[in-house]
């Protein structure tokens, strides 16, 4: 055997060996991506089971034409008021007032606290949504 046989086959060699360092690397990371976001999924939904809110009061005032929710927080999980969503008759609200156990300015909704929300309408509405960050949500009749 000659140099060149030998050469090549330690090219080939030397191909092979940065060929599959660059297949494992992408593997490697695609499948730690994919167990990242399987374990994001499997957080967000203990998230879902762990929250629950009852709304316990929705009153109409007719001659302001506001809507006065009151929600309490049952389940374990603490809650943003902020990613709070209210629909009155199927239609995004926004601009409302909220207020977590008579504070204003707190975002922290946590369990056993009971929010209130003061929603202006413009006509007597039929039923209220409200919608958690997590996406757990509770439909009551006005």
């Amino acid at each position: 055997m000659g140099f060149s046989v030998s050469g090549s086959a330690a090219l080939i060699f030397v191909a092979a060996f940065i060929g599959f360092g660059m297949f494992y690397s992408a593997a490697a990371n695609s499948t730690e991506l994919v167990n990242d976001a399987r374990e994001d999924r499997s957080d967000r939904q203990l998230e879902r089971t762990n929250t629950e809110i009852d709304v316990t009061d929705v009153t109409y005032n007719a001659i302001a034409q506001y809507v006065n929710l009151t929600v309490e927080n049952t389940g374990a999980t603490e809650l943003t008021v902020s990613d709070v969503d209210v629909l009155v008759d199927n239609s995004y609200q926004t601009g409302y007032r909220t207020a977590v156990e008579g504070d204003t300015a707190t975002d922290l909704w946590l369990p056993g606290e009971t929010l209130t929300i003061n929603v202006t309408v413009g006509g007597t509405p039929s039923r209220v949504k409200l919608v958690t960050g997590p996406g757990v949500a509770a439909t009551e009749v006005v």
